[in-house]
């Protein structure tokens, strides 16, 4: 910090409470100065393991990137959240970050050493706070980044999705219930914390108030159920902090980047904040999307697939992530002639193309790279229906027959085990990336002999011939399904694959998971509404998917999973129609789905057709 002035300060949100605040000072006079705020509630001294460079994969610590900003002449602002670290208050996970990011800022702007001019940036959480904060349009915000976050709508994507509940609320709020400052000043309750076993508990569906390994912290306990049982889509869901997208009109008009990644659980989020908000804002508003996992933006791999030296950000979008930002700001906080590292409003990672061998490291070489372009969704992907056929034929033609179907047995003790996916914070339980979808030792819920995904009797699989010619599918994914049940109510999944042919690294052939959906069928119809369903009549659904931009090469197979469960990304379905959070007694379901003229399920693929003069890297 040679050089820099530094202080900390208490900052007073309206009721009194008061955050922890430290504050990174340029050397070079009083100011004014533009400023840069980040708001966290993982410890505003602490290290974040995506602050890393490709040629230095040592993480940097916040104080270390808040000086190496102000070194640049920025005011930088760092701020433990509520209840969290330094701060003062009662942590609720995600609700208080509205009006604690309008108070912060509000501060900032009575400071002298302000300039007026104030950006935004973080993570995760910390581009939470930025739409929390947003959705208000206060006064001095002047640029944004943010980065894997941000929520369009937490109900939707994020928190529950399609209906289902993500269980990374509950490994997340395991992990930081540890390291909440109620629980470093309480041995008692540190040792109660530390006393669980996560594994077991992962199977108790649900969590309630009392019966849960978050008992002993009962603030973190108390935000897990709300969000558990609060199943339909109410104004708890609409609240500005959870739902970017209602307030589109409302939100903060200035220049924005949204940041996310194909594995990562915010990929849906970013995107629908580019769509939503590029048509009603002046910005400029930015889309980059890479290949990795959650904040991962300097490896080439996410999961057991390698996409290739091309795939980090590292001298492929900027020279690195710290560039990218601070070019970022000096050219719309400072108005500087900083590089443009976004020359187009969107910029993607389109995986695939590489070699199918494995490299020194064990990951295929799913290759790929990266494309400037004028819009997400692409102009020119064309929706394209890919039927799904009783004989397991995954074609562009339709079903012929008059009544076909195939059906499984659904079992809530026997869940489809997660094999990777857009996930984060899952650890110690599952892992985000691309994999070889076959079961190991090391999956949880896995059993053995630990078979391939695509043999089980409760997964349905369809895939294409192999490709005489590469397709490439970029964008948005969905599925539209005739279905039924002989139970009140179930889970559908679907999981987008690219099949790999047999090879001699690969002699079982590999085949990678891309994207994945679910549907609670009672919320078939509205997710303000419950409706049950009548034992063995038929539904038209649809499961809206993740987005992906993927290259499935000439002799690749194009595939997709049907099944009801896919645990423990998502709690699992008992089948009975009880609502979320309550018990119930689960029951086998035997679900099938359809597959004829009159009801011809397919997948609607986002098919990119154009002349490669037009691809730029």
């Amino acid at each position: 910090m040679s050089g820099l002035r530094f202080e900390s300060v208490m900052v007073p949100m309206r009721d009194g409470v008061c955050l922890e605040t430290d504050i990174y000072f340029p050397a070079d006079g009083p100011g004014p100065f533009a400023v840069l705020l980040e708001r966290t509630p993982y410890g505003k001294r602490g290290t974040n393991h995506a602050d890393i460079t490709r040629d230095d994969p040592v993480a940097k610590s916040k104080p270390e990137v808040a000086a190496q900003f102000s070194r640049a002449g920025y005011v930088f602002v760092l701020q433990d959240c509520r209840g969290r670290y330094g701060s003062e208050g009662v942590f609720t996970k995600y609700l208080n970050e509205s009006e604690d990011g309008v108070d912060t800022l509000a501060w900032i702007m009575r400071q002298s050493w302000c300039n007026g001019r104030v950006g935004t940036m973080g993570l995760s959480y910390g581009a939470h706070v930025q739409t929390a904060l947003a959705a208000f349009a206060p006064a001095g915000l002047s640029a944004m980044f943010l980065d894997s976050g941000g929520f369009s709508s937490a109900y939707h994507s994020g928190i529950r999705q399609g209906g289902a509940f993500e269980l990374k609320q509950l490994t997340w709020s395991y992990k930081h219930a540890q390291l909440a400052p109620e629980t470093k000043a309480n041995p008692a309750r540190k040792a109660a914390l530390a006393a669980q076993n996560l594994r077991e508990w992962m199977w108790v569906m649900p969590w309630k108030i009392g019966h849960s390994p978050l008992s002993a912290a009962p603030e973190y306990e108390q935000a897990v159920v709300e969000q558990w049982q609060n199943e339909l889509f109410t104004p708890f869901w609409q609240q500005p902090a959870l739902y970017a997208r209602g307030r589109y009109a409302e939100f903060a008009d200035v220049p924005m980047v949204h940041v996310s990644s194909w594995f990562d659980p915010y990929a849906m989020t970013a995107t629908e904040n580019y769509i939503g908000l590029s048509a009603c804002k002046r910005g400029p508003v930015k889309l980059l999307m890479g290949p990795w996992t959650h904040g991962q933006r300097s490896v080439t791999y996410a999961g057991d697939v390698d996409f290739g030296t091309a795939a980090t950000l590292d001298d492929h979008v900027a020279p690195d992530y710290l560039s990218l930002r601070r070019a970022w700001f000096d050219r719309y906080l400072r108005q500087s002639d900083a590089p443009d590292y976004f020359p187009t409003p969107v910029k993607i990672f389109v995986m695939g193309g590489g070699s199918g061998k494995k490299n020194a490291a064990g990951r295929l070489e799913h290759g790929g790279r990266w494309r400037d372009e004028a819009d997400w969704p692409l102009p020119d992907a064309q929706p394209t229906p890919y039927h799904l056929h009783a004989n397991g034929l995954l074609s562009t033609a339709a079903p012929q027959v008059d009544h076909a179907f195939l059906q499984y047995q659904f079992d809530p003790s026997d869940p489809v085990p997660t094999i990777g996916g857009a996930i984060a914070s899952g650890a110690p339980i599952m892992v985000a990336g691309a994999f070889d979808q076959r079961e190991t030792a090391a999956i949880f819920g896995a059993t053995p002999p630990y078979q391939a995904l695509a043999e089980r009797a409760d997964v349905l699989v369809f895939q294409t011939e192999p490709l005489e010619n590469a397709i490439e599918v970029t964008g948005p994914i969905v599925a539209h399904l005739w279905v039924s049940s002989s139970a009140r109510d179930t889970d559908f999944t679907i999981k987008l694959i690219d099949v790999y042919p047999p090879s001699e690294d690969y002699p079982q052939a590999c085949s990678i998971n891309l994207v994945h959906g679910i549907l609670r069928m009672r919320f078939r119809n509205s997710f303000e509404k419950s409706e049950l369903m009548e034992a063995d009549a038929v539904y038209p659904i649809q499961i809206q998917a993740f987005p992906t931009s993927n290259l499935f090469a000439a002799g690749h197979r194009i595939r997709v999973d049907i099944s009801s469960s896919n645990f423990p990304h998502f709690d699992i379905n008992p089948n009975t129609g009880a609502p979320a959070g309550t018990d119930s007694t689960p029951v086998v379901a035997t679900n099938r789905v359809f597959l004829d003229q009159r009801r011809p399920s397919h997948l609607l693929l986002p098919v990119v057709v154009r002349p490669p003069t037009q691809d730029t890297k």
